[in-house]
């Protein structure tokens, strides 16, 4: 009986091994699925709709084969096609039966002239309609030859020498773009693939049961064995002992010696081994992770942003927090560039405002004084605090705040970013310190992100396009302004130095000059564009900018104003000395919480920054 349970065993065991291995051989099945899409024609461009890459479950890989080098970016489908919205491209889309479709879509024929007034940018126009695609066989246009490599509306790019391979996970509200240059056509052949889940669960489970099994039939074996040698019982008294005789030689043959009878036990162990040795073979060459099954598989946490509900209809973010990050870098790289060598065309490219303006006058004055110090790099990381704007057209904007790494004593920088049109990339507008006790507003995350306020807005305390002449009003007239009760004064420090600073220059002026000139001051809103975010709170952070001003004038025709022994003056100036008087332009970048109308807060200032921006001769 034994003997048939320990049969029974090995049987089970290697059925058990058997079917195990099997899973993972001979009946396993493919990990990939691919769909190879082949695209006809010289446009420069193709546009791989997120529909056909997310049309299998899972992550994508995207393998493309050309001529030279190829290029890949990934980006919002919205994006993609506002970028090209004045070029030819392919289009690989899928049709209401899962399909996979190749298309062109023809560069639009330039417009008309028109006699009536176009609209600003981000006033009352609506995103560019897209082209109707038509046959892959019609003859293409020519293309504007404008290289998609660096853009900053890519959340990602892959770049390739004859093959390019990347992994993605597109969800269907992202594309691709394929090019090589922007002038060469687009690569032709493309192939996507998708894992397909072919673990087998039970091919581990099923090889450890018959690894168990066939110790079970080795030990039933063995207790056969056993029971076979001590059911022979004790052996019987033997004859006595035979008369000594000489022994009997056979020629050509040896004397044979007994069999040990714990040598074939010997051997049965080493039987019993070899089949252990090579289940445990088994088991560690073929169980991966992939032949057990899973259990407790993970949910995913909330989201910090899960909380904040979404007003109903409003658009997309204008960046990712990765995106951001990137943006800044590059931006921070040029301006680094341009500022070593004074380039302010380079600079333009990255700047714009009075951000640009203030550099451009530090460019202006170290080229007549070579000791004068470059203005501070812009900090990249790490990033506080990313709020872009909330919308699917033009101009975008994007407010950061940013911890200087390299100076970890100095407050952090506060930024905002804008973007004209697709094919322009992000400018930095306004830069400037946060004051050291600034709490700044609740805002949305990053994911969400914020609506642009309109600088005519009557939500605010204040509409945005009124705030740089109310704070102008407040440093000319301090408590006594009209303005005085809408502005937290506590944690105003800028207003402070201000009001110390000019209080100090007039008394010296007094002591030295002014018997000869007079000495006034000025402040008045800049000529730039505010900007301005909304809040969780319904408020708003706004940046604007103002201009201060130092005028100097004699009181007589006899009298002749002289500039201090500071070289900088005179190089902006072109001299030294003037008859008429001189007037200095200072540069303030201001950022503000305003809250909205009926709220128990006051305006604070958040940050600010100041640089002198031009000396002029009064004519």
């Amino acid at each position: 009986m034994r003997f048939v349970l320990a049969i029974g065993a090995f049987v089970l065991a290697a059925l058990c091994i058997g079917a195990g291995i099997a899973q993972r051989t001979v009946f396993l099945g493919p990990d990939t699925q691919e769909v190879t899409i082949s695209t006809t024609g010289d446009a420069a461009y193709t546009l791989l709709d997120g529909a056909v890459l997310s049309s299998s479950p899972g992550a994508q890989t995207l393998h493309v084969e050309g001529d030279g080098a190829l290029f890949a970016a990934m980006g919002r489908t919205d994006d993609i096609k506002a970028w090209l919205a004045d070029a030819e491209y392919n289009t690989v889309t899928l049709t209401s039966a899962g399909e996979v479709r190749t298309g062109l879509v023809k560069r639009p024929l330039p417009a008309e002239p028109s006699t009536t007034e176009t609209p600003a940018a981000g006033e009352g126009e609506s995103a560019p309609a897209e082209p109707e695609a038509t046959d892959a066989a019609t003859e293409p246009a020519p293309v504007p030859g404008r290289n998609p490599a660096g853009s900053d509306l890519w959340l990602d790019e892959y770049t390739g020498e004859g093959t390019l391979s990347a992994p993605l996970r597109v969800p269907d509200t992202m594309s691709v773009l394929l090019a090589v240059d922007g002038t060469a056509p687009a690569p032709s052949t493309v192939t996507i693939s998708w894992p397909i889940d072919n673990a087998t669960p039970f091919a581990g489970p099923l090889i450890v049961l018959g690894g168990i099994f066939l110790l079970i039939g080795g030990y039933l074996y063995f207790l056969a064995i056993r029971h076979v040698r001590r059911s022979r019982g004790p052996r019987r008294k033997g004859p006595p002992p035979l008369a000594e005789t000489e022994p009997i030689e056979i020629a050509g043959k040896g004397a044979a010696t007994p069999a040990s009878p714990r040598r074939g036990f010997s051997i049965g162990r080493r039987a019993l081994l070899v089949p252990a040795v090579a289940v445990s073979g088994l088991l560690l060459a073929g169980c991966t992770s992939d032949a057990w099954p899973e259990f407790g598989g993970g949910q995913p946490s909330p989201s910090a942003s899960a909380n904040v509900i979404v007003p109903e209809g409003q658009q997309a973010p204008a960046v990712t927090e990765a995106q951001a990050g990137e943006i800044l870098e590059r931006i921070s790289a040029t301006v680094a560039e341009a500022d070593a060598a004074a380039n302010a065309e380079l600079l333009a490219t990255r700047m714009t405002g009075v951000a640009l303006e203030e550099r451009k006058t530090n460019y202006a004055v170290r080229s007549k004084v070579p000791d004068f110090a470059p203005m501070a790099a812009i900090p990249t990381s790490p990033l506080e605090i990313i709020l872009p704007q909330a919308y699917d057209s033009w101009p975008r904007t994007v407010m950061t705040v940013v911890v200087d790494r390299d100076d970890t004593t100095a407050p952090p920088s506060i930024m905002l970013l804008t973007q004209a049109d697709p094919w322009t990339d992000y400018k930095l507008a306004y830069v400037a310190k946060l004051e050291a006790s600034t709490r700044l507003p609740d805002v949305a995350p990053a994911s969400i992100g914020a609506t642009m306020v309109p600088p005519d807005s009557t939500f605010l305390l204040l509409p945005p396009n009124q705030l740089a002449k109310a704070y102008a009003d407040l440093l000319a007239s301090g408590k006594d302004s009209k303005y005085a009760g809408m502005f937290d004064e506590s944690g105003d420090l800028f207003r402070q130095i201000v009001a110390g600073d000019r209080e100090k220059r007039l008394a010296k002026f007094n002591e030295t000059g002014a018997e000869t000139g007079s000495l006034t001051f000025g402040q008045a809103p800049g000529n730039f564009e505010p900007l301005a975010l909304a809040t969780l709170e319904n408020g708003a952070i706004v940046a604007v900018s103002l201009f201060e001003s130092d005028t100097v004038k004699p009181n007589n025709d006899d009298a002749v104003i002289k500039l201090d022994e500071s070289p900088v003056y005179e190089a902006l100036a072109g001299t030294k000395q003037s008859a008429k008087g001189f007037t200095t332009t200072f540069s303030d970048q201001l950022f503000f919480y305003v809250p909205t109308q009926g709220s128990t807060e006051k305006i604070r200032l958040l940050g600010y920054s100041s640089s002198l921006l031009s000396v002029g001769v009064i004519q």
